[in-house]
């Protein structure tokens, strides 16, 4: 069940994060799978159809996907999945408490899984940095991500990511990705399910910047006939968006990616902008982590 914490709970948040950068450091050796989860501003932070009273496997295809409910539907890998999760400053305006289904940042550090949750000022601020002092965007990257995904992913982030901008928390991390596994000596992709108001997603910056998440920086997987070893290139997947009516009440024709489709056409993507479901965005961190409940 989603949790709803009030305003004035949020006392508790600086104390938690205190030390959150030490325990990340020293969950390298945790046994878990690390998943890095992040919100940027949209409304589809929060947005869901899924009543509380619902359990996560129990998600209705057509939710709209919301950071709470993600973690709720990997609640049933508790000890073996670590979640840490970034929010732009953005993604805090829709969690303020101002409705069950937009709980406080705070709250969220009590669903199953979470380890920490980080903001910008965990990176700057206030205390000036030492050096010596770990940085935390490396360590969410070395440490803290088997995988990132960004759920939503806003046509502002969007635009900074393929810029290569790195003003914030989550940016930083994209940019200091180890996108060839050079330097972690491990493959690690970004998962990104973008969310956006329909005359944003059908703009002509929007099809030049998902072609490049797709076609330059896309996954690409082979397999190899000898001994079906599997080699991955590239390390952003994306997740299209699929038709919904949003909370700005526009409406779209579908179109959602076919399972087991290898390239996108965006030429011909008319979606209205709305994130992807949870149940699939869980299928693809459950394969790219290869998570198993209870062990």
């Amino acid at each position: 069940m989603l949790h709803s914490v009030s305003p004035e709970h949020d006392t508790h948040y600086e104390h938690s994060q205190s030390s959150s950068i030490e325990a990340l450091v020293a969950a390298r050796n945790d046994g878990k799978k690390h998943l890095l989860l992040a919100a940027s501003g949209s409304v589809a932070t929060i947005k869901s159809k899924w009543k509380q009273s619902h359990h996560a496997a129990q998600l209705p295809t057509d939710s709209w996907t919301a950071v709470p409910v993600i973690v709720e539907a990997l609640a049933k890998y508790e000890g073996t999945l670590s979640i840490r999760i970034i929010l732009t400053e953005s993604a805090t305006h829709f969690l303020g408490g101002q409705s069950a289904e937009q709980p406080t940042v705070s709250s969220l550090l009590h669903l199953p899984n979470v380890e920490a949750v980080y903001r910008d000022h965990d990176e700057w601020g206030p205390q000036p940095w030492r050096r010596g002092a770990s940085i935390l965007h490396i360590e969410s990257r070395r440490t803290g991500a088997d995988m990132l995904v960004v759920a939503p992913l806003s046509a502002n982030t969007l635009a900074k990511v393929v810029n290569g901008m790195s003003d914030n928390l989550l940016t930083s991390v994209i940019r200091a990705w180890d996108t060839d596994a050079s330097i972690d000596m491990k493959k690690k992709i970004i998962l990104v399910a973008p969310a956006m108001n329909s005359a944003m997603w059908r703009n002509p910056i929007t099809e030049k910047q998902i072609r490049v998440l797709t076609d330059e920086w896309g996954v690409k997987e082979e397999e190899h006939a000898a001994g079906r070893v599997r080699s991955i290139t590239g390390w952003f997947q994306v997740i299209m968006p699929v038709s919904k009516t949003l909370a700005c009440g526009d409406t779209g024709a579908l179109c959602c990616m076919a399972a087991g489709q290898k390239t996108v056409d965006v030429a011909n993507l008319r979606c209205v902008g709305a994130m992807a479901s949870v149940p699939d965005i869980c299928a693809v961190i459950e394969q790219r982590l290869n998570l198993t409940a209870g062990g």
